[in-house]
Formats: structure tokens, C-alpha cells, sequence
């Protein structure tokens, strides 16, 4: 069976959820994460609320099938907070360029442990839930399945932890601009026509065909050249991005099997058959 998440961000959120709940109801929760049971689902303001079908089961006197409500929130930061994460994030340049390009740095975690904080939760304390459903243990499978279905989103935008933090991404990236690093940094980035190109985030849905007169190779190879590695750093964060993009069964995919269980599997032997010449 293929993953439930494709990102080193959305495995550090299930493992905490992980360690808050059994394994029996966890594997249950995956389950209401598709459409069959998750009815209704929406974040605003950092919380989820979902609708959620239930089981009919006469041995309990459940003879109708019930709908609970489930909402799901983490331990939001105050303003103060915030400025203090701003400041942090101001003072380096790496993560600072990259928030402003609309990337998810892979090292954000580092940038906010220097005001104390953690952008991903860390401990089950941080997971706040609610669900309408009478199983007496917190958290219930319903909310496994909320949980489920925001850490297939975070695989897709990693910049809503921040809304899940409690402010929006596009607030927070005006903070970071307005600050002196990050004014050069936009600088650097204004066209001559006033202008500042940026992309869109690079984990969301890829270019399907290339733009009116860009020729194949440009497309595929980029205009610039990357810049050379002498060493392999071992496995990269996030492996096989560009067959991640998309999913486990894109359109031409015709097989039950998931696509990029296979494609893993194929990854996984090329870079052992070739590891010699790497």
C-alpha cells in the first residue's frame, strides 16, 4: 500500500498523531480520509470542520447512519510570537529567499527554533480535536480521518501550516518582505518594468505543456544550468518530486496499483544499479 504522505513535513504530522492514538483506530481513521466518508470539509481561520458518515450497527442501536462533526486545530501562536518568528526568519537569508519565492525551506524547522517555536507539531499537545461521535477516546477515528486528509493537503501546500498556525502564509510573507533582507532580496528580484516574477509554490500542480515559445529543451532543462555536485548527500528530503506531482493514480494510469509505489520501486533500483558511477 502506497503512503498516506509524500513529504518530510506531512510524515512529522502523522507521527505525531501517531503517538496520540492506538494503532487499531488509527488504521481505521485513514479510511474516513476519502470522499465515502469525509462529507463535508473546510479550513478557516486554522481550523478544519468536517462531516463525517458513521456505521450503522444494530448491536450498539445505531439502526440509522449517523453524521458526526469533527473539528481539528494546532496550538496557534500569538502576535507576539509571530514577531518573534519574523525577526528569526529576517536574519536568514536562506529561508528568507526561499519563503519569498512561495518554497517551503527544508530547513524552516531550524530557522523557527531560533524563537522557540516549531512550525510543525512536535508533541500531542499541540493536536486539538473535537468530534461528535460517542467513542470516549480522544482522538477518535474520525478525527485520525481529518487528520489524514489535512496531511494529504500539506503534501500538496505546505505553506497552510502556517494558516493551521494561525496566520496566513500570504500575511506573513509581507512581514518578511517588509523587513530590510528582505526588501534587497526583492530588489534583486524587481524586473525593469517594476515587476517581480515569482512561482508559484513548487509543490502544487505542475506545468502541464510547455508556454508558447519555449522549445523542449528549455522546458525540461531550465534556463539556467544547476549548479554542480562534487559528493552525494545520500537520499533528498522529498525523492522522486516530479513523479509525486501527480499522485497515486494520474490520468493516464490505468492500473489499481498505486503509480508512484511502482515508480519508487523503479527509483529505488536504478540508484542501487548505478550507485558505482554516482
Amino acid at each position: 500500500m502506497a503512503k498516506m504522505t509524500r513529504t518530510w513535513w506531512g510524515e512529522i504530522f502523522l507521527d505525531v498523531l501517531a503517538m496520540s492514538m492506538d494503532e487499531g483506530r488509527l488504521k481505521r481513521g485513514r479510511a474516513y480520509s476519502g470522499p465515502n466518508r469525509l462529507l463535508e470539509f473546510s479550513i478557516n481561520k486554522g481550523v478544519a470542520r468536517a462531516t463525517l458518515r458513521g456505521n450503522i450497527n444494530p448491536y450498539f442501536g445505531v439502526y440509522k447512519e449517523p453524521r458526526y462533526k469533527v473539528t481539528v486545530k494546532l496550538r496557534q501562536f500569538t502576535s507576539a510570537d509571530w514577531r518573534r518568528i519574523s525577526k528569526a526568519i529576517s536574519g536568514n537569508a536562506a529561508c528568507l529567499s526561499q519563503l519569498l519565492m512561495n518554497e517551503m525551506p527544508t530547513a524552516i524547522e531550524d530557522a523557527f527554533s531560533d524563537s522557540g517555536k516549531t512550525l510543525l507539531p512536535r508533541s500531542k499537545d499541540e493536536l486539538i480535536s473535537t468530534c461528535s461521535c460517542p467513542d470516549w477516546a480522544t482522538p477518535c477515528k474520525h478525527v485520525a480521518g481529518v487528520y489524514y486528509k489535512i496531511a494529504s493537503l500539506l503534501d500538496r501546500d505546505p505553506m497552510l501550516l502556517f494558516q493551521l498556525r494561525g496566520l496566513e502564509f500570504s500575511v506573513f510573507r509581507e512581514k518578511l518582505a517588509d523587513s530590510p533582507l528582505g526588501q534587497a532580496l526583492i530588489d534583486e528580484q524587481t524586473g525593469e518594468d517594476g515587476s517581480i516574477d515569482l512561482p508559484t509554490n513548487r509543490y502544487t500542480e505542475p506545468r502541464r505543456t510547455p508556454a508558447a515559445g519555449i522549445d523542449p529543451r528549455s522546458y525540461w532543462m531550465g534556463e539556467h544550468p544547476l549548479p554542480s555536485v562534487d559528493v552525494s548527500s545520500g537520499s533528498p528530503p522529498t525523492p522522486a518530486v516530479l513523479v509525486k506531482k501527480g499522485g497515486d493514480h494520474p490520468p493516464f494510469w490505468h492500473v489499481h496499483q498505486s503509480f508512484i509505489g511502482v515508480m519508487e520501486e523503479v527509483c529505488d533500483r536504478v540508484v542501487q544499479k548505478n550507485r558505482p558511477s554516482l
